[in-house]
């Protein structure tokens, strides 16, 4: 049987080794808080490493998918990341559905590699991105819970959407296309363009498209603000800084995501955290 706090401590390793950003934005809440958000992101990183295993077989990914929805209910005592999570979410009441609707995110990675319209990216989006800002809001605690939900779960479709942009070589390779389809005929974008990595007038205004609708779930999303207290305000402007000047410097370089994956170091988190601030008010 796993100890809690050692539970904890392990998901804290998790997060610091597998997701130094993420560990950089919630290093500023208290080491409850701090932990617990530690948990959900460990429980998502399993997840998404299941959905994602490109040696797995689409039955072994399902079977290890399921297998994180069980621990849903029925968490291992000797599964440390199960114990961490199952705490956290007794601790504050974070909404079983959120998680078991990231687990069906990555269920729709198995059976889709391609997305017809936004609308349609959008319930994907909610359940892969939108469902770990519900989690995530709830151990922040909220002053009201029921208007932070929504704006949580926007805040995780601005970022998710940056990160489908970011991404599109890295999702290509593993054979999927999250740009929705009817958006890259209507700006004349083929496959084959994406395949090789062409970066001209049809792609950028595609990829502004894009970023004109992240900005505008972003600018949705960060009315959670005022529900929550300092700390948690801190970590949630952190996140979303970074996402945006990673937004913002896609920009800047045309949109060219193919020759260099998009990064900031740690200078240039600081620096896009205080240009949201200063942006957006917020």
């Amino acid at each position: 049987m796993t100890d809690v706090r050692a539970a904890y401590a392990e998901a804290v390793r998790i997060t610091r080794r597998e997701a130094r950003s993420f560990a950089w934005g919630i290093r500023v809440l208290p080491r409850a808080k701090r932990e617990a958000v530690s948990a959900l992101y460990a429980f998502a990183r399993r997840v998404d490493d299941a959905a994602d295993d490109p040696v797995a077989s689409p039955e072994e990914r399902r079977a290890r998918l399921e297998a994180c929805a069980a621990v849903l209910d029925r968490p291992a005592s000797d599964d440390p990341v199960a114990v961490a999570l199952a705490d956290a979410v007794l601790r504050y009441d974070v909404p079983r559905d959120a998680l078991h609707d990231l687990v069906r995110g990555g269920l729709m990675d198995l059976e889709r590699d391609r997305y017809a319209t936004w609308d349609d990216l959008r319930e994907y989006c909610r359940c892969v991105a939108g469902s770990v800002g519900v989690a995530c809001a709830a151990v922040y605690g909220p002053s009201d819970p029921d208007a932070a939900r929504p704006r949580a779960e926007t805040l995780g479709l601005a970022l998710q959407q940056i990160n489908i942009m970011r991404d599109v070589p890295e999702d290509l390779q593993l054979g999927r296309v999250y740009l929705p389809q009817d958006e890259l005929a209507r700006f004349g974008v083929g496959e084959d363009d994406l395949r090789a990595g062409r970066t001209g007038p049809e792609w950028r205004a595609l990829m502004e498209h894009q970023a004109a609708r992240a900005e505008r779930l972003l600018a949705d999303g960060l009315r959670l603000l005022p529900l929550l207290d300092r700390r948690s305000r801190l970590c949630v402007r952190t996140f979303a800084g970074v996402y945006h000047g990673l937004l913002t410097q896609m920009r800047a370089r045309g949109y060219d995501v193919f020759s260099r994956r998009p990064s900031l170091g740690a200078a240039g988190k600081v620096r896009a955290v205080a240009a949201l601030r200063t942006r957006s008010g917020a």
